[in-house]
């Protein structure tokens, strides 16, 4: 059994799909915030996941907040850390800690798009796709290696909010894949490609 954290700024919707998926041999052990008032604290509460949350308006460094979140983090013994929306740019420190064993869900199809507003970015530029990449955390944002990737289309007229809600229904469905092929030992990062054991999904990396 593996155990998970997940970290959290705000609703949680990721988070829920994961606890949602009953992923064998992972036992989400705690979904920790940055936000003491993020719903999906209360969503994690609710169905008997440890929570908790520390403001970061509260300490005095963005290290300082890190070390304290790493100490709450270590109390649950976790095999892996999940970003699943924690609206945080990490520090060295952290990122260090946790090589290879935190991972992070991003809003375009890396490594084009880096950062925010990524949807708005990438209608700007007039792109026929969108998309979000999971991938391992890495001390330069953005820039670990990818685990999985999903692609929506840009439709003509489509707002920001538009491609959002296109991306976020692949975003449920390819977390909690991403999240059971770690717990289940298949990846390996070789460079910068993560080499699955097991690629008889592979084609369901790229949902329309």
């Amino acid at each position: 059994m593996k155990n998970i954290v997940i970290l959290i700024s705000g609703r949680g919707s990721n988070m829920q799909s994961i606890v949602n998926a009953n992923i064998p041999n992972a036992n989400v052990a705690a979904v920790l915030s940055n936000n003491p008032n993020a719903a999906g604290l209360a969503w994690a509460a609710e169905r008997g996941i440890a929570t908790a949350a520390l403001n970061h308006k509260e300490f005095a460094s963005r290290e300082d907040f890190d070390r304290a979140m790493m100490q709450l983090i270590d109390q649950y013994a976790p095999d892996l850390v999940v970003l699943a929306g924690f609206m945080r740019i990490l520090t060295p420190v952290f990122c260090r800690h946790y090589e290879n064993r935190c991972i992070n869900i991003h809003p375009s199809l890396l490594p084009s798009f880096t950062g925010l507003n990524t949807h708005q970015r990438a209608i700007d530029e007039g792109c026929r796709i969108a998309g979000c990449t999971i991938h391992f955390v890495t001390e330069v944002l953005d820039n670990g290696a990818i685990i999985a990737q999903g692609v929506v289309p840009i439709l003509d007229g489509d707002t920001a909010d538009d491609v959002a809600a296109r991306v976020l229904k692949v975003e449920h469905q390819l977390f909690p894949q991403a999240v059971a092929d770690f717990v289940s030992g298949s990846l390996k990062i070789e460079g910068k490609r993560v080499m699955k054991q097991n690629l008889s999904d592979a084609t369901a990396q790229l949902l329309a």
